[in-house]
C-alpha cells in the first residue's frame, strides 16, 4: 500500500511542478530557481530522454505504457523481494507515469529544470525519479541481488545457509 501511495505522490508532485511552470512561464521563458546553478526554463519535449525519438510521441507513449505495466507487474508479484529493489521500481514507475500523463494528454512532455553551469538537457521531476530509481535498481542488482537470491534459496530449502548447507 505504501508503494502505491508513493507512486501517486510522485505523479502528483511531477504534475504540480509542471502545472506551476506552464501557468507562470511562457514557452522558452526562464526564471531563476537557484541563481547561477539551476533555473526554471519551460520547454516542450516531443522526444524521450536526451530528446531521442523527437516527434515520435505516440511511439514513446506506447513503449512507456508497456514498460510501466511490466514494472507494475514486477511490483505486484514482488519479483524482487528486497526493499531497495521495490523502492527503485516504485520511483521508476512514478516517474514514468508522470511523463506518460503528459505524452497522452499534451502530446509532449513539459521539462523545466535547466542547469546554468553546464550544458545538460532540460529535465523534470519525473525524469529525476526515473533516473534515481534506475540508479538505485542498478546498485541493488550489482551489490545485493546475488546475495539476496542465495539467501532466499537457502531459506527455501530449509538449510538456512546460503551455500545450501555444504
Amino acid at each position: 500500500m505504501l508503494y502505491i501511495l508513493v507512486i501517486v505522490l510522485a505523479v502528483a508532485a511531477d504534475q504540480a511542478v509542471k502545472f506551476y511552470v506552464v501557468s507562470h512561464l511562457a514557452l522558452y521563458e526562464s526564471a531563476p530557481l537557484i541563481p547561477g546553478f539551476v533555473e526554471l526554463y519551460y520547454i516542450q519535449n516531443t522526444g524521450g530522454g536526451f530528446s531521442i525519438l523527437t516527434d515520435h510521441t505516440w511511439l514513446l507513449a506506447v513503449l512507456t505504457a508497456v514498460l510501466m505495466a511490466v514494472i507494475a507487474v514486477l511490483l505486484v508479484k514482488r519479483t524482487f523481494s528486497h526493499p531497495m529493489a521495490m523502492w527503485a521500481l516504485t520511483l521508476v514507475l512514478g516517474g514514468g507515469l508522470g511523463n506518460l500523463v503528459d505524452r497522452v494528454r499534451l502530446g509532449y512532455v513539459v521539462d523545466m529544470f535547466n542547469f546554468q553551469f553546464i550544458r545538460y538537457p532540460v529535465f523534470n521531476v519525473a525524469d529525476m525519479l526515473v533516473v534515481g530509481g534506475t540508479i538505485l535498481f542498478a546498485a541493488y542488482y550489482l551489490l545485493l541481488h546475488d546475495k539476496v537470491t542465495k539467501k532466499e534459496a537457502a531459506d527455501h530449502d530449509g538449510t538456512g545457509e546460503a551455500d545450501g548447507g555444504q
